[in-house]
């Protein structure tokens, strides 16, 4: 299982801007954002976020961080980012870090992002915590410690933080700064799957599938990947795949397995890629093509999957060159587009 977390501002944080002031001007332009009218709230912040409320200067640089009622400008948004954060604003701390760890306004800089992201962990901000452990678990900024990693994602998964909690449960599912724990890692998918978490619901499938920390049960993992499936996870969508063309957990349906393939294989997952150049070399699902066969073990090749480079190699014997060039071709467009034009 690969580690892939991604941290997304959601303008719901800004309701829990810690220097949040409670004028009446202030709360008018609260009103004015969660309306959509951010000309409005543009209005009321601005002149606050001059007089140094930390709380406005948070959100003017959350709205040129979006574009909102603004141009979108990452500069402008360090700058009301950093003028709140100077403060003392955890949220502020914790984006400030997200522009200097990305470099966005700012030349990217891990041991700043490092830096904020602290000053905003250490007063409880579960933002700022999440993205401190992520930081500790790929050694950027900071060297490369597991257990201090799963510190920081533990303090933010008990306020209920959905990534910190996946980010936890795969650090007890590999045994990376804790003993190896299924049931701890269950226990952890569970609640971030519980909130959407696509990422969990996906591992939370794969211990029910292979009766790790739960009782082996494929109709569970088969709903677990559905849900992340339907959210456009390329992982749940690759098993969910699997299930149909082993019938494990639904009625077999090589037809079905080739959708969920296809969808995966145009976002680049290599193991939806070589499992679709097997539905079209077999015939199963889609009618035999030896041409997108070996157009989909190319580029599956291309991507990482170990046997694809055999089977292609395999499966061209039995083509004549132009079509062996024509296949080539057609992998050559398909990686050159992002998978948006496969001829599918």
């Amino acid at each position: 299982m690969m580690k892939t977390l991604t941290y997304s501002v959601s303008a719901a944080v800004l309701l829990m801007s810690t220097s949040a002031v409670s004028s009446q001007d202030y709360n008018k332009g609260w009103a004015a954002y969660n309306a959509g009218d951010y000309q409005t709230a543009l209005q009321v912040w601005m002149p606050l976020a001059e007089r140094g409320d930390a709380g406005a200067q948070y959100a003017l640089g959350f709205m040129y961080d979006k574009g909102e009622g603004v141009p979108l400008d990452d500069a402008e948004a360090v700058k009301w980012y950093r003028l709140a954060a100077d403060q003392g604003d955890a949220d502020a701390q914790a984006n400030l870090g997200l522009m200097y760890e990305f470099g966005e306004g700012v030349p990217q800089d891990k041991t700043q992002a490092v830096k904020w992201y602290r000053l905003s962990a250490d007063q409880g901000n579960a933002r700022g915590q999440t993205n401190l452990g992520t930081m500790y678990d790929n050694g950027k900024g900071v060297p490369l410690d597991d257990a201090e990693a799963v510190k920081w994602y533990r303090l933010a998964a008990d306020q209920g933080k959905a990534d910190a909690q996946y980010a936890l449960g795969f650090m007890y599912d590999n045994g990376e700064g804790v003993p190896l724990n299924d049931a701890e890692a269950v226990k952890w998918y569970r609640l971030a799957a519980d909130q959407g978490d696509a990422d969990a619901q996906t591992n939370l499938g794969l211990m029910y599938e292979f009766a790790e920390g739960v009782p082996q049960d494929k109709t569970q993992a088969v709903k677990w990947y559905r849900l992340s499936a339907d959210q456009g996870n390329a992982r749940g969508q690759t098993n969910l795949g699997t299930m149909y063309d082993n019938g494990e957990g639904v009625p077999l349906d090589d037809a079905e397995a080739v959708k969920w393939y296809r969808l995966a294989a145009d976002q680049g997952n290599a193991d939806a890629q070589q499992n679709l150049a097997i539905m079209y070399d077999e015939g199963t699902g889609v009618p035999k093509d030896a041409v997108r066969a070996y157009m989909w073990y190319n580029i599956a090749s291309a991507n990482g999957a170990e046997k694809s480079a055999t089977w292609r190699d395999e499966i061209a014997f039995k083509m004549t060159p132009a079509d062996v060039s024509k296949a080539q071709a057609l992998a050559t467009e398909c990686i050159n587009s992002g998978y948006k034009n496969c001829g599918d």
